[in-house]
């Protein structure tokens, strides 16, 4: 399958606080995840303290096609560097959403984190939705697992 045939259009407009700011993109040529930015006033960073928690505005909406998610997700960079994180990870934003996409970001490190206008601070991948029609039953089939839960398969 070639990229072009893989493509899905997502409509997507930009809102009056993200003018200047790059739109959503991938970083690499097969990368998962579009890099999205901080649409903070410019000039008025925000200050993520140890343990606080903040919901940043990305200065865009979307319109995704029916069957369709976009979830939002960390940066490994930022957590690994500096303990900031999604605090809602994955976020979903649903089909029929028009909002504006926003990201709820928290600082789990030691130290106070800056996010300033145009940072990239989260990873948004769009993701085809399964349905399901839910059968209630009087009894599950066994499986090997059974009713086993966190842990139960091994200790790594």
């Amino acid at each position: 399958m070639s990229p072009s045939s893989l493509t899905l259009r997502v409509a997507l407009r930009r809102l009056e606080h993200g003018e200047g700011l790059p739109l959503p993109a991938y970083e690499s040529g097969q990368a998962a995840g579009m890099d999205l930015c901080a649409a903070l006033p410019e000039g008025a960073p925000q200050t993520l303290t140890p343990g606080a928690r903040a919901l940043i505005g990305t200065g865009f909406a979307l319109e995704l096609p029916e069957g369709h998610e976009a979830q939002i997700r960390p940066r490994s960079g930022l957590a690994l560097k500096h303990g900031v994180t999604v605090l809602n990870s994955p976020g979903t934003i649903d089909a029929d959403y028009r909002g504006e996409v926003k990201v709820l970001l928290v600082n789990l490190g030691g130290e106070p984190f800056e996010i300033l206008r145009g940072m990239r601070i989260a990873q948004m991948v769009i993701q085809p939705v399964s349905r399901a029609a839910l059968a209630e039953v009087e009894e599950l089939t066994g499986s090997a697992r059974g009713a086993g839960g966190f842990g139960s398969t091994g200790t790594g």
